[in-house]
């Protein structure tokens, strides 16, 4: 039983570990944000004056890889066009494998935009080798642009997007690429986009910001940034040996002597996922590829000549999705520490340890109110759905747990895209699995546990179990009915036998 507590308080100290360097991450957006938010506007700003010779502009080839994006395909492709930039100096490249009727959208669109002057050219591949990075990688080699400006389907870029980073790779030769902060076309359609609005403002307005400003290493986050095509090649181009291609690719170029720019005032909306089942694959993606990159990467960047604080923070960054397999653990061990140990610890002496817990549970929610609170005081509002955010991250620690245990078995996977909603011309039906079952198991199992740390008089760690049971139940339940909803709708548009 010594065992089984020992390796609970090793899932509490890594809990802690990630918990505690929110604070971190907090302290360096803070201590520079004014200052690097004010360069960052005077450098779009005086950057402007290239933009008054046209015929010395750099060319840029916009990339829109795609995969059945039917619902949202031509309003990005209308929103890229109409990107305030020299027509004779924008490429348009659509990356399209897809197999259903999204190929009809884009050819007449494309031949609608052709006709009005525009640099469209559609690149099809007859097969879906390396997914989006193998059509990247396919359109690298056969794009105009200097420079490469790449948007996923979902989002809808503004109309001076080009204007304002232009400048700023023109700026500086060493830089890589330059990131911007996304933003949310639908985070007020239900708990589930409200609270994906809150973690994704974290990371965009607090982790990102941290990082470009204190010369960390920075992540391009796969969509609304802008590349130097010379440093993709020297980083090695675009690889398909993880599920974030993004990530390793950024750290690749930046191993490689490059550097990296973010951006938070250039902000590009985007489509949250509305359904549970598609924000758990978005997140079962990023939780393996993020772990591919790090056993990929971190050996390099171990030997790099980076500051160990740099090297600290690349480890802590890549491997962030670890702290659902310590979740997941310590739901699991609540129960059986609680049954198999008899420690009574005087008020005095169970300090510490409460402490402990307290800063590794408030950690990312301090970095969610400060995040929101630097975007104006109106968006504090927004923290009225932050115990949803927090039950919901819960919730997932499962299908996160088997994502991370998949990355480091060395399990290979296919990219499974995230459905869109857009206009609704299409529901794509999302793949039904038995995960749901388990979590609706997990959360009983967590309910039983919180009902014997109440009877027992544990008032510290029962609450974080409370927190455990309500996460798994909504994410299993609405998972579930989900999947039977997306049946429903399949069987009843099969067609159906005629009596003769």
């Amino acid at each position: 039983m010594t065992f089984i507590l020992a390796l609970y308080i090793l899932a509490a100290a890594g809990l802690f570990i990630y918990g505690t360097n929110c604070y971190v991450m907090v302290g360096l957006f803070l201590r520079r944000h004014k200052a690097e938010r004010a360069k960052a506007s005077a450098l779009i700003e005086a950057g402007q004056v290239i933009f008054e010779t046209p015929e010395t502009l750099p060319h840029v080839t916009t990339q829109i890889p795609l995969y059945n994006e039917a619902n949202v395909v031509e309003r990005v492709i209308r929103a890229c066009v109409a990107m305030d930039y020299p027509a004779d100096k924008h490429q348009i490249q659509i990356l399209d494998d897809s197999t259903d009727e999204t190929c009809d959208i884009v050819d007449a669109l494309a031949r609608e935009l052709q006709i009005a002057g525009h640099d469209i050219e559609v690149v099809r591949r007859t097969d879906r080798i390396g997914y989006k990075a193998g059509a990247l990688r396919v359109g690298m080699d056969i794009c105009k642009g200097e420079y490469i400006s790449i948007f996923d389907a979902d989002f809808v870029p503004p109309v001076d997007f080009l204007r304002k980073l232009v400048p700023a790779l023109k700026s500086d030769d060493k830089i890589a690429f330059v990131q911007a902060r996304w933003g949310h076309l639908n985070s007020q359609k239900s708990l589930l986009t409200r609270a994906q609005t809150i973690g994704i403002d974290g990371h965009f307005m607090i982790e990102q910001c941290a990082r470009g400003y204190n010369k960390l290493f920075l992540n391009f986050n796969g969509t609304a940034g802008l590349w130097r095509k010379a440093a993709i090649y020297d980083g090695g181009n675009w690889q398909d040996d993880t599920l974030t291609e993004d990530m390793d690719l950024s750290y690749r170029c930046q191993l490689a002597g490059w550097t990296a720019g973010y951006f938070p005032d250039v902000v590009v909306p985007a489509e949250l996922p509305e359904s549970y089942t598609a924000f758990k694959s978005q997140q079962f993606r990023w939780a393996k590829g993020s772990v591919q990159t790090a056993l990929k990467i971190m050996p390099r960047v171990m030997r790099s000549d980076a500051s160990l604080f740099a090297k600290v923070q690349a480890f802590l960054h890549m491997t962030h999705y670890c702290i659902h397999p310590l979740m997941a653990l310590m739901a699991i061990l609540a129960l059986p520490v609680l049954l198999s140990t008899n420690i009574t610890l005087s008020a005095w002496q169970f300090m510490p340890f409460a402490l402990a817990i307290l800063i590794a549970m408030t950690g990312p929610s301090a970095l969610y109110c400060v995040s929101q609170f630097s975007q104006g005081r109106s968006k504090g509002w927004s923290l009225l759905h932050l115990p949803g955010l927090v039950c919901i991250g819960v919730g997932i620690a499962l299908s996160n747990t088997r994502a991370v245990f998949e990355a480091f078995a060395g399990i290979t996977s296919p990219f499974v895209r995230t459905p869109k909603s857009g206009d609704k011309k299409k529901t794509y039906r999302t793949k039904a699995n038995w995960f749901p079952a388990l979590e609706l198991l997990m959360a009983a199992y967590c309910a039983f546990s919180f009902a014997h740390y109440l009877q027992a008089g544990k008032y510290i760690i029962g609450p974080f179990l409370l927190i455990y049971t309500l996460g798994f139940l909504i994410i299993g339940t609405r998972s579930l009915l989900e999947q039977f909803d997306s049946g429903a709708r399949f069987f009843a548009r099969q067609p159906q036998p005629v009596k003769v």
